[in-house]
């Protein structure tokens, strides 16, 4: 009797025991990217703007990604093709020179592609809810994976004149003004902030669809469940804890699939 498959590398020698049919989200198309977003527009806190109204320069110190607001819309000239709008929203964080304070802000990004999606018109129902499954018009979904992005550069500028600022006629989110410990300042100023970062996406377009797959055997743990109740005491519970060698050391090389962020 062969061995049992379990999930990870299968040998070619493994039997496939059947063909099972499954119901799941089929990738359409995708694509990647690497955006260099110059020239960002930051839009501080009150706090850190009048750090900002005092500073000579501002070194940028990083960028975390909050939320990808992401919308499907079919192309008319092109049936099965779809853009896919990502808004990105991103916090900013640097530091002033000379007086060395903290800055934090929120800068925006938007991004448009287009996508095949396949067509399709069926209205899905299930019983476990009320409501449809999927939506009237049967819109591909789409899905955005993405890194915090690298800053690699800020600057702070005057302004010769005060415009109208592109946000004060957008709409955001309240938990990404949440996300900062006091307000934004998204009025125009004579002293403005820009960032430009490097982001890594990547961008699909997915369908519910029935694919038929061949099937080893049922999936089976091997591992015991761990009770959260032991007789042990936690010193015992600790020696069983390998020792993080890897924490105290430096790698020697890092491979440089993992290492995105290093130099070419």
């Amino acid at each position: 009797m062969a061995d049992r498959v379990v999930p990870g590398p299968v040998e070619s020698s493994a039997s496939i025991r059947e063909a099972v049919c499954i119901n799941t989200r089929k990738i359409f198309d995708s694509c990647r990217d690497k955006d260099c977003v110059d020239d960002l527009r930051v839009f501080p806190t009150v706090r850190s703007q009048s750090y900002i109204e005092n500073a000579l320069s501002i070194r940028p110190k990083r960028a975390e990604l909050l939320y990808v607001d992401v919308s499907v819309e079919p192309v008319t000239f092109n049936r099965g093709y779809y853009t896919v709008d990502c808004t990105f929203f991103y916090r900013i964080t640097g530091e002033t020179f000379p007086a060395g304070q903290t800055c934090t802000g929120l800068a925006v990004f938007d991004k448009r592609v287009m996508l095949f999606g396949s067509l399709g018109s069926v209205k899905s129902f299930a019983s476990d809810s009320v409501l449809p499954v999927a939506d009237i018009d049967d819109l591909p979904v789409a899905v955005v994976n993405s890194v915090d992005p690298i800053i690699l550069h800020s600057k702070l500028t005057d302004a010769e004149c005060l415009l109208p600022t592109e946000l004060e006629l957008r709409s955001i989110p309240d938990f990404i003004t949440a996300a900062f410990d006091e307000a934004l300042v998204l009025t125009d100023t004579a002293r403005r902030w820009f960032a430009t970062i490097g982001q890594f996406s990547i961008i699909r377009l997915e369908r519910d669809t029935q694919l038929l797959i061949p099937a080893y055997d049922y999936c089976l743990p091997d591992k015991e469940c761990p009770g959260t109740i032991s007789e042990d005491d936690p010193c015992t519970l600790f020696s069983r804890i390998r020792f993080p060698v890897e924490e105290f050391f430096p790698p020697d090389n890092i491979c440089q699939e993992e290492d995105y962020r290093a130099m070419k």
